[in-house]
Protein backbone atom coordinates (compact mmCIF):
# COMPACT_ATOMS: atom_id res chain seq x y z
CA UNK A 1 0.00 0.00 0.00
CA UNK A 2 2.93 2.33 0.62
CA UNK A 3 4.29 1.67 -2.86
CA UNK A 4 1.09 3.05 -4.42
CA UNK A 5 1.57 6.44 -2.74
CA UNK A 6 5.14 6.99 -3.96
CA UNK A 7 5.71 9.71 -6.52
CA UNK A 8 8.22 8.84 -9.24
CA UNK A 9 10.96 11.43 -9.63
CA UNK A 10 14.62 11.73 -10.40
CA UNK A 11 16.86 13.60 -8.02
CA UNK A 12 20.00 14.04 -10.13
CA UNK A 13 18.40 13.69 -13.55
CA UNK A 14 18.06 16.07 -16.44
CA UNK A 15 14.27 16.12 -16.51
CA UNK A 16 13.22 18.45 -13.71
CA UNK A 17 16.38 20.24 -12.61
CA UNK A 18 15.31 23.81 -13.38
CA UNK A 19 17.75 25.36 -10.93
CA UNK A 20 20.75 23.92 -12.74
CA UNK A 21 19.66 23.87 -16.36
CA UNK A 22 16.97 26.57 -16.53
CA UNK A 23 13.38 26.24 -17.59
CA UNK A 24 12.60 23.91 -20.45
CA UNK A 25 11.59 25.67 -23.66
CA UNK A 26 8.96 24.15 -25.90
CA UNK A 27 9.89 26.19 -28.96
CA UNK A 28 12.99 24.11 -29.69
CA UNK A 29 10.88 20.93 -29.63
CA UNK A 30 8.31 22.32 -32.05
CA UNK A 31 10.49 24.18 -34.54
CA UNK A 32 13.18 22.24 -36.35
CA UNK A 33 16.27 23.65 -37.95
CA UNK A 34 16.11 26.05 -40.86
CA UNK A 35 15.71 24.35 -44.28
CA UNK A 36 18.96 25.88 -45.53
CA UNK A 37 20.80 24.59 -42.47
CA UNK A 38 19.54 21.05 -43.04
CA UNK A 39 20.41 21.28 -46.75
CA UNK A 40 23.90 22.51 -45.86
CA UNK A 41 24.43 19.65 -43.42
CA UNK A 42 23.20 17.01 -45.88
CA UNK A 43 25.41 18.46 -48.61
CA UNK A 44 28.37 18.42 -46.25
CA UNK A 45 27.73 14.77 -45.36
CA UNK A 46 27.37 13.73 -49.01
CA UNK A 47 30.60 15.57 -49.84
CA UNK A 48 32.42 13.68 -47.06
CA UNK A 49 31.02 10.35 -48.32
CA UNK A 50 32.17 11.16 -51.86
CA UNK A 51 35.63 12.18 -50.65
CA UNK A 52 35.88 8.94 -48.67
CA UNK A 53 34.94 6.87 -51.75
CA UNK A 54 37.56 8.65 -53.87
CA UNK A 55 40.24 8.03 -51.22
CA UNK A 56 39.17 4.37 -50.96
CA UNK A 57 39.40 3.83 -54.72
CA UNK A 58 42.69 5.72 -55.00
CA UNK A 59 44.65 4.56 -51.95
CA UNK A 60 42.83 1.44 -50.76
CA UNK A 61 40.49 0.63 -47.88
CA UNK A 62 43.08 1.07 -45.11
CA UNK A 63 43.58 4.84 -45.48
CA UNK A 64 39.98 5.86 -44.67
CA UNK A 65 40.13 3.64 -41.57
CA UNK A 66 43.39 5.29 -40.51
CA UNK A 67 41.82 8.71 -41.11
CA UNK A 68 38.86 7.75 -38.89
CA UNK A 69 41.22 6.67 -36.10
CA UNK A 70 43.17 9.93 -36.40
CA UNK A 71 39.92 11.90 -36.24
CA UNK A 72 38.82 10.02 -33.11
CA UNK A 73 42.18 10.63 -31.43
CA UNK A 74 42.18 14.34 -32.26
CA UNK A 75 38.58 14.78 -31.08
CA UNK A 76 39.49 13.51 -27.60
CA UNK A 77 42.04 16.20 -26.75
CA UNK A 78 40.20 18.84 -24.75
CA UNK A 79 40.90 21.25 -21.97
CA UNK A 80 39.07 20.79 -18.68
CA UNK A 81 35.85 22.80 -18.52
CA UNK A 82 36.45 26.32 -17.35
CA UNK A 83 36.87 29.87 -18.60
CA UNK A 84 39.02 28.86 -21.60
CA UNK A 85 37.18 26.64 -24.05
CA UNK A 86 38.87 23.92 -26.11
CA UNK A 87 39.73 25.12 -29.56
CA UNK A 88 40.23 21.63 -31.04
CA UNK A 89 42.85 23.11 -33.36
CA UNK A 90 44.33 19.75 -34.37
CA UNK A 91 40.92 18.42 -35.43
CA UNK A 92 40.14 21.63 -37.33
CA UNK A 93 43.41 21.40 -39.24
CA UNK A 94 42.92 17.70 -39.95
CA UNK A 95 39.37 18.08 -41.24
CA UNK A 96 40.05 21.34 -43.08
CA UNK A 97 37.53 23.28 -41.00
CA UNK A 98 40.21 25.86 -40.20
CA UNK A 99 39.84 27.21 -43.74
CA UNK A 100 36.09 27.85 -43.28
CA UNK A 101 35.12 31.45 -42.61
CA UNK A 102 32.20 31.30 -40.16
CA UNK A 103 30.11 33.96 -38.48
CA UNK A 104 32.30 33.88 -35.38
CA UNK A 105 35.22 35.08 -37.50
CA UNK A 106 33.62 38.40 -38.44
CA UNK A 107 31.00 38.92 -35.73
CA UNK A 108 32.22 37.53 -32.42
CA UNK A 109 32.58 34.19 -30.77
CA UNK A 110 29.46 33.63 -28.64
CA UNK A 111 31.68 32.27 -25.86
CA UNK A 112 33.35 35.69 -25.56
CA UNK A 113 30.06 37.47 -24.83
CA UNK A 114 29.77 39.57 -21.69
CA UNK A 115 26.43 37.95 -20.83
CA UNK A 116 27.77 34.38 -20.93
CA UNK A 117 28.67 33.03 -17.52
CA UNK A 118 31.70 30.74 -17.23
CA UNK A 119 31.10 27.05 -16.79
CA UNK A 120 31.11 25.60 -13.29
CA UNK A 121 34.43 23.73 -13.26
CA UNK A 122 33.50 21.13 -10.66
CA UNK A 123 30.20 20.13 -12.24
CA UNK A 124 31.84 20.03 -15.67
CA UNK A 125 34.46 17.57 -14.46
CA UNK A 126 31.78 15.46 -12.75
CA UNK A 127 29.85 15.24 -16.03
CA UNK A 128 33.02 14.38 -17.98
CA UNK A 129 33.99 11.64 -15.50
CA UNK A 130 30.45 10.24 -15.40
CA UNK A 131 29.79 11.10 -11.75
CA UNK A 132 26.91 13.45 -12.54
CA UNK A 133 24.23 13.56 -15.22
CA UNK A 134 23.29 16.29 -17.59
CA UNK A 135 24.97 18.98 -19.64
CA UNK A 136 27.43 21.35 -18.06
CA UNK A 137 25.31 24.19 -16.63
CA UNK A 138 26.41 27.79 -16.31
CA UNK A 139 27.79 28.67 -12.91
CA UNK A 140 25.86 30.66 -10.35
CA UNK A 141 27.79 33.86 -9.79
Amino acid sequence: MDSEKKIAHEIGGMKNDALRFGLHGVKSDIIGSHPLESAYESGKKSQEVMKRKVITHTYGAALPLKMDLDRQILSRFQRPPGPIASSMLGLEVYTGAIDDFGFEDYLNDPRESETLKPVDFHHGMEVRLGLSKGPVPPSFM
